[in-house]
């Protein structure tokens, strides 16, 4: 087992846009942390992932642990699925928390998606915490507090089960449509947390893949303006409808 100070548990599952998984998954790329655990489960969909290398494995969630410069060091889950249903998504939150807490993890983080069903320019972040005190803090990082609703799955459940646990939980979502894998959602969901924990981290690879969302989001909005403006001209012709003779 490594020697590690009082890690931040940094929870990444895929989710709408891919938001907080990819996030996760760029500073795992960015910071080279080492392997610590495979967890599997029986809920996950019956099938194998493919990695870029052709190499298949079973569906899985992984935990990754990195040692920072700061006064915390960082466990990094990733995984390919959630849980398929309730009593799974206990189960496999209670199994995550068990390995954070040999490593007297104190603080843990999910990063999830806040989807609005619209494009916009720069993604806001939204946030809940289960301590008033990491709240106190939200205005500081441009945190928008979250104050009705509920946040389903394992974004919500592993920070509601490390409250019972007595560690600090916050879950941080980025504003998205919902509509596109968002890589720009997922850019300010990173220097958000970044700053919350008082590390460092290139971006490049991550800005490059956010101005790919928004090319890929002004090419969707073109072609819904030319569906509407052709719907307009239909809509035009029909009183005085000359365009064809039956």
């Amino acid at each position: 087992m490594p020697q590690l100070h009082s890690p931040y548990l940094i929870c990444g599952f895929p989710g709408s846009g891919f938001v907080g998984k990819m996030a996760v998954d760029h500073l795992i790329h960015e910071l080279n942390p080492n392997h610590l655990a495979d967890v599997y489960s029986t809920s996950f969909p019956p099938q194998v992932v493919i990695g870029t290398d052709g190499v298949a494995d079973l569906m899985k969630n992984t935990i990754f642990y990195s040692k920072t410069t700061s006064n915390n060091d960082l466990l990094l889950l990733t995984g390919d699925s959630q849980p398929a249903d309730p009593v799974s998504e206990y189960l496999l939150a209670e199994e995550i928390l068990d390995i954070a807490a040999k490593f007297d993890t104190k603080k843990v983080f999910t990063l999830a998606a806040y989807i609005t069903g619209m494009f916009v320019d720069k993604p806001r972040i939204f946030g809940t915490a289960t301590d008033a005190g990491i709240l106190q803090t939200f205005h500081r990082q441009n945190i928008l507090t979250m104050d009705a609703g509920s946040i389903t799955g394992m974004n919500g459940l592993i920070i509601g089960i490390a409250k019972l646990r007595g560690m600090e939980g916050a879950c941080l979502l980025g504003e998205t449509s919902g509509y596109v894998v968002d890589a720009k959602a997922s850019k300010s969901l990173v220097e958000t947390l970044l700053s919350m924990v008082g590390i460092i981290v290139d971006m490049t690879n991550l800005e490059k893949r956010a101005k790919d969302t928004e090319m890929l989001i002004q090419t969707i909005e073109q072609q819904v303006v030319g569906r509407v403006e052709g719907q307009h001209h239909d809509i035009s012709r029909r009183p005085g409808d000359t365009g064809y003779i039956s």
